[in-house]
């Protein structure tokens, strides 16, 4: 992890200025031969400057209500060893308090920066066409829907958009995490926040910039920190007793024994105020958010936005994972799956029909003419609706449909094929039958091994809900090792089912889905995932998690990071209490001074700061899908031919 300075805002590099200066003094005052007045007048000073802001957030703090908090604590521990005339410790309490903030601070500001370097998506400008050969470079804000925009090789696509003109290979790694470029061509949308790598595009807006992806998502970065976690939470409440309790316990220290014993009051007083600077609960408020928020970058660096802070609790408490079907563990686009030839080679059966589907728009005809990559195409084609294709081929009637459309044509030789899984697309010539193609969607090549390891990682129970029929669903289900399968189902239906699994009391349910029909499910889970590379935007919204390259493998990669989070976040809190607790015993009876006790505390708090960024190192990036993402919308299995 790289800390940069620049990543701090104007205020904290102040506050940093303001420590250097007094550290400055504070060594002078200390190194150099000087009049007691002068040395003191320093020290007074260099208080002032490391101290000012601390005292000042106590003392409105105090006119809120709000008594004890770190503030006050270092308030009344400095002033009371000004009061003893320890000037240098006073100032070195808030030295090494405020040198702990501004790692802290460092700390945090560079973990945003691993979050939004994710995705480095926000565009500086949009080149608007305002006419022929002439280009008007404006803000991404004012292109309307529909208006006309040019991209160059090099530039970030600002808005989201349809090809027009030209082809180019985008670079989607800030969007989706894949390192594969992907072609695009006339006709195809492509999301803003992508890269022109090669020519020149040209695109018809179909979003304004406030709807687009770019948008939508930079929106989602900026508010991940704004949820607390349960962890965080108590902190904040824990705070609330904890320090008039350590307030208490300072006072009786430094009352009970000059009173009961006869013991000395200054010595008592300065023992009072170490119990108080050790007291301090900074590693506590500062290192349990710092997990958390860390936490939240190591999924960014994987390719997933989490929402808020609260849903890694969340993830940690699932029993129950349940998923749509297509798009989310299939690639939801058609291929290839079997060839069934009766005449002839495969190869021939995939030629003649893709001729004859070569100019049709079906995600099926697409993906027969991708897998056959022939040239040409059958003259003469008629599309009969809800049945097929029919054209001509060398002079002879070519036919690529469905059952009903041999069937209607009196094909010799024509036998239905069963399928379990697919699409059957039968292929016709001449009045002679040719064969089968069966047309399927296909499994994402991580979904199996995902499902596996969420099964490791502690979830009780994986569940599949899907739209497409029984017989493909089974078929999945049991290719992928799911432990229960629903079919046939509507938005209705899932939502339904999910409530019934919520019921069953055994931890929480998430779903993980991609399209606007999963939207419902999406917001009635427990924890909504979403895939955000090509899911609809209604499901991005609904959900707490977002998968930006669309593998099922980044939801057990997150599950791990919110396991280790939650670690982190206890051993902080364990390592902090345990540390207080020894030192304060310590102080107590004199076996440490005020600069040891402001040690102890920076010192603790130092080490779960730097525990928590652990959470930042190491992270693998997203394994690459070698098909790249699907570029169609997610569609059905389960439909013929048209």
């Amino acid at each position: 992890m790289k800390w940069q300075l620049q990543n701090l805002n104007s205020e904290q590099r102040q506050a940093g200025a303001r420590a250097a200066l007094s550290a400055l003094l504070l060594a002078v005052s200390l190194l150099v031969a000087m009049p007691s007045l002068l040395k003191d007048s320093l020290l007074l000073v260099a208080y002032v400057l490391v101290g000012g802001e601390i005292l000042a957030a106590a003392v409105k703090n105090l006119r809120h209500g709000r008594l004890f908090d770190e503030n006050f604590l270092m308030a009344i521990a400095t002033i009371g060893a000004l009061l003893i005339g320890q000037f240098a410790e006073a100032v070195a309490v808030m030295l090494f308090y405020q040198i702990g903030e501004f790692f802290q601070d460092l700390a945090v500001a560079n973990s945003k920066q691993s979050i939004s370097a994710l995705l480095k998506l926000r565009p500086d400008f949009a080149n608007l066409v305002v006419g022929p050969d002439k280009i008007n470079p404006v803000k991404p804000e004012l292109v309307a829907v529909g208006d006309l925009i040019q991209v160059k090789p090099g530039e970030k696509v600002p808005l989201d958009g349809q090809v027009v003109a030209g082809e180019s290979y985008l670079d989607t790694a800030a969007l989706t995490g894949e390192s594969q470029p992907v072609l695009v061509t006339v006709g195809e949308e492509i999301l803003s926040g992508t890269v022109n790598q090669s020519g020149v595009l040209t695109l018809k807006v179909t979003k304004a910039y406030g709807e687009s992806t770019v948008a939508k998502i930079l929106q989602l970065v900026e508010a991940a920190s704004e949820k607390k976690t349960k962890v965080e939470n108590f902190i904040t409440r824990f705070s609330r007793i904890y320090t008039p309790a350590v307030v208490g316990l300072a006072a009786l220290v430094a009352l009970v024994p000059p009173l009961a014993l006869g013991a000395d009051w200054g010595t008592w007083f300065y023992r009072a105020l170490s119990v108080l600077v050790i007291s301090c609960p900074c590693a506590l408020v500062i290192s349990v958010p710092l997990s958390y928020f860390s936490g939240i970058g190591a999924a960014s660096k994987v390719g997933v936005l989490v929402k808020g802070s609260n849903y890694l609790d969340v993830l940690n408490q699932v029993q129950t994972m349940v998923f749509d079907k297509t798009g989310t563990l299939t690639k939801g686009r058609f291929t290839v799956s079997q060839l069934l030839p009766v005449h002839g080679s495969s190869a021939d059966l995939l030629k003649l029909a893709a001729l004859a589907e070569q100019a049709s728009p079906h995600p099926i005809a697409k993906a027969l003419v991708q897998a056959a990559n022939v040239k040409g195409a059958a003259e003469a084609p008629e599309e009969l609706v809800g049945r097929g294709i029919k054209a001509t081929y060398q002079g002879q009637v070519l036919l690529v449909g469905n059952a009903k459309l041999m069937a209607e044509q009196a094909v010799q030789g024509f036998a239905p094929v069963q399928a379990t899984v697919g699409t059957v697309v039968y292929v016709s010539l001449a009045g002679q039958y040719q064969g089968a193609i069966v047309v399927a969607d296909t499994v994402k090549p991580d979904a199996k091994a995902t499902l596996a390891g969420l099964k490791a990682s502690g979830i009780g129970q994986t569940v599949m809900l899907t739209g497409d029929n029984q017989a493909t669903a089974q078929a999945v289900a049991a290719e992928l090792g799911v432990d229960e399968v629903h079919a046939n189902l509507l938005p209705a239906d899932k939502l339904t089912l999910v409530h019934r699994l919520q019921q069953r009391r055994r931890g929480k349910v998430a779903f993980v889905g991609d399209g606007l029909n999963d939207t419902p499910v999406l917001a009635g889970s427990d924890l909504g995932i979403a895939m955000g590379g090509l899911g609809s935007d209604a499901a991005i919204e609904a959900a707490d998690l977002v998968l930006m390259h669309d593998n099922p493998s980044a939801i057990l990669q997150v599950r791990h990071i919110a396991q280790k989070t939650r670690r982190i976040a206890q051993e902080n809190i364990a390592f902090a209490l345990l540390i207080k607790l020894a030192f304060l015993a310590c102080a107590a009876f004199g076996v440490v001074n005020l600069w040891e006790a402001v040690f102890a505390d920076v010192g603790v708090t130092l080490i779960a700061v730097l525990n928590a960024l652990r959470l930042l190192v190491g992270v693998k990036q997203p394994a690459e899908d070698p098909t790249g993402p699907a570029r169609p919308q997610p569609q059905t299995v389960n439909q013929e031919l048209a």
